[in-house]
């Protein structure tokens, strides 16, 4: 055989090694959620970012650069149930993170079961999916795989862990606070903590993130965000100013102790610690049968509730979360193997810039007092109708009636429900109202109305819903606060890589309801139980 033939031959050989290898299944799909991540965090901050972070996902994988949400109800427990379902709570009935209970006349947070008790702690009743009306693609993956298949999560918030990974887990973990600091869980998924999960909690490595939070790179280098002192940003208690360093330890006995830690970088780094130790606590990735695993970095949300979207504190988080994430990835290429796995990366909602620092640069903008409104709104129904106690609740800009008080006074709701609207569209910092009945026979073309429509669950949603101007928020002292159907919270990045993900990007909008049926594809199971979303074919390798 002459040389020609045998660099032929090998050249063969290597090109069938590496189809095999790409064409392989992934052994473990990873899903991380930044809690109040806006696209263009990553654009304004990029410079700052390392080489395996966030820009592993361009250099190797597929950006999604116009995705969005499609509902009005742009929260964290909506949030991770659209991504964890693709579907929105018009189908998976999470419309908030609490909601009235039409049944049990009463709010409701959207993960409480007094039918569960909680594992790692004595202060909280347990938690359940149980309000999830539909399956997840980690609940599509065990069934696949006759439950051979993981599925994990783990977040310092109790709703993104259990909404993000559904009904069949073999575990949903989140962050006590408090005086505890533990990792916690709730009989829905087992009777006992997992040895792993005790054996961290008892390990105290919390205790050295109650250390001094000062700017990761000198403060001098942080262009792209303003002043450090700002009227804009919370102080925490004991402290007179929102400024770096921030003493922790120091802090802490004021500030709910570590529950400080929500509002640091050191949350996220906590968590990455958590998932490394699940990642080997639960062998994820190390057999033939695809697993989930779901990680939601929360601290994000806090510091921008806290600090606005133009703070120091916020970009210094953004750093240091590039530098988790290297961390998270060398963890998963040395325990699955580089390329056997896949990662997408997203948000639960965006944020709205601080309204007062728009005021005051002369973009229009405000604040909404709730509750003078709902006071107002009660009085003038009551002139107009003569019945006390019509409106029965007011929550995530929805009106609830009380359809009995108004059948007992033989009222019609329809005229009720027709005066509340033109009242509440009188209102101060009040950009629309619209009748439910009347919103789902209006043309869903316009997208503001399909946001609305979209979000709307006739068995948990109001009688009215209404929508704030743009920039306006429920009135605050400091920071800023989502869930409105406008751009500045609904624009979140779709990050992916790893195996079977095709290398690119597009400026396509895309929706975070095709984040599931997406994933499904990767993994050749079915979709979720009420998907309305396709899969994004420009980012999934043909097989």
């Amino acid at each position: 055989m002459n040389t020609k033939s045998l660099y032929l031959i090998l050249g063969f050989l290597f090109i069938g090694c590496t189809s095999k290898q790409d064409s392989a299944n992934t052994k473990l799909v990873v899903g991380i959620v930044v809690d109040q991540m806006r696209m263009d965090y990553i654009y304004r901050f990029q410079s700052h970012f390392g080489e395996q972070g966030f820009k592993r996902f361009y250099n190797e994988g597929f950006v999604a650069k116009n995705h969005h949400f499609d509902y009005k109800q742009t929260k964290t427990g909506p949030g991770h149930a659209s991504i964890a379902t693709g579907t929105p709570p018009a189908i998976n009935g999470i419309i908030g993170n609490d909601w009235f209970d039409k049944q049990r006349r009463k709010e409701r947070y959207c993960v409480d079961d007094q039918n569960f008790l909680s594992l790692g702690t004595a202060k909280t009743r347990g938690k359940a999916p149980t309000a999830l009306l539909v399956s997840t693609f980690a609940d599509e993956n065990r069934l696949a795989t006759q439950m051979h298949g993981k599925a994990v999560s783990v977040s310092l918030k109790d709703r993104s862990a259990i909404l993000s990974i559904g009904h069949t887990a073999n575990g949903a973990y989140w962050f006590s606070g408090g005086d505890e600091g533990n990792f916690i869980s709730s009989t829905f998924y087992m009777d006992a903590l997992p040895s792993w999960v005790i054996d961290f909690n008892a390990s105290r490595k919390i205790d050295a993130y109650l250390t001094t939070w000062d700017t990761y790179y000198p403060i001098s280098q942080y262009a792209e965000t303003g002043p450090d002192d700002s009227l804009y940003e919370k102080r925490p208690k004991g402290k007179d100013t929102p400024t770096f360093p921030y003493d922790l330890a120091a802090l802490s006995p004021n500030n709910g102790g570590y529950e400080i830690l929500k509002a640091t970088p050191f949350g996220n780094s906590l968590v990455t610690d958590f998932a490394l130790a699940a990642l080997k606590g639960e062998d994820l990735g190390t057999d033939d049968h695809a697993d989930v695993f779901m990680i939601s970095y929360s601290s994000t949300d806090h510091i921008g509730h806290a600090f606005g979207t133009n703070a120091k504190e916020l970009q210094d988080t953004y750093i240091r979360l590039d530098l988790e994430l290297a961390r998270l990835f060398e963890a998963l290429d040395a325990q699955v193997g580089k390329g056997a796995y896949s990662v997408f990366l997203t948000s639960d909602h965006g944020v709205a810039p601080v309204p007062n620092y728009l005021i005051d640069n002369k973009i229009p903008a405000g604040y909404f007092s709730k509750k003078p409104f709902v006071k107002l709104l009660k009085e003038a129904v009551f002139d107009a109708f003569g019945v006390r106690d019509i409106v029965l609740d007011v929550s995530n800009n929805e009106i609830y009636f009380d359809h009995d008080r108004i059948a007992a006074a033989r009222l019609d709701v329809d005229a009720i429900s027709r005066f509340a609207t033109a009242f509440i569209q009188q209102q101060d910092g009040i950009a629309a109202a619209y009748t439910t009945s009347n919103l789902m026979q209006m043309d869903a073309d316009n997208p503001i109305v399909e946001r609305l429509q979209k979000g709307y669950n006739p068995k948990r949603s109001g009688d009215i819903i209404y929508m704030l101007l743009p920039a306006y928020i429920a009135n605050r002292t400091y920071g800023t606060t989502h869930g409105s159907a406008f751009i500045y919270d609904t624009h979140v990045p779709l990050l992916l890589y790893g195996n079977g993900i095709q290398k690119g990007s597009t400026f396509k909008r895309t929706k975070i309801p095709d984040i599931a049926p997406t994933i499904c594809a990767l993994l050749e199971v079915s979709n979720p139980t009420g998907v309305i979303g396709n899969p994004i074919g420009a980012a999934l390798k043909s097989r």
